[in-house]
């Protein structure tokens, strides 16, 4: 995974998602930006699967809050890039879960 330019940054590939995802990788070449991301998802998932079984709904509203709070952390201070949510905010969303994915199974280091 390598660093990608602020030009390339500025306008990811959006044509599919299968042409996103390697950007996307580009992104997150900071072992610690993916920790951070895999905890911020791993919050996220936790969170909904409590409002499922509990019934506290409300609490849902703290997805958003755990998801990209512990991005945008790891993008604006170690990664030292702006998060692709900006400008592909559903790939963006989904390359989080298959990163996520990816890191659980082993196909990206932790």
């Amino acid at each position: 995974m390598s660093k990608t330019s602020d030009a390339a940054s500025a306008n990811p590939p959006t044509a599919s998602f299968r042409e996103f995802y390697p950007f996307y990788l580009g992104e997150h070449s900071n072992r610690t930006c993916r920790r951070l991301h895999f905890i911020g998802t791993s919050l996220v998932i936790a969170t909904f699967v409590y409002a499922l079984l509990t019934g506290r709904y409300t609490a849902l509203w703290f997805m958003p809050l755990f998801g990209y709070g512990f991005a945008w952390v790891a993008h604006f201070f170690i990664e030292k890039n702006r998060p692709a949510t900006f400008k592909a905010p559903f790939y963006s969303l989904a390359g989080d879960f298959v990163m996520f994915k990816d890191m659980l199974i082993g196909r990206i280091p932790f």
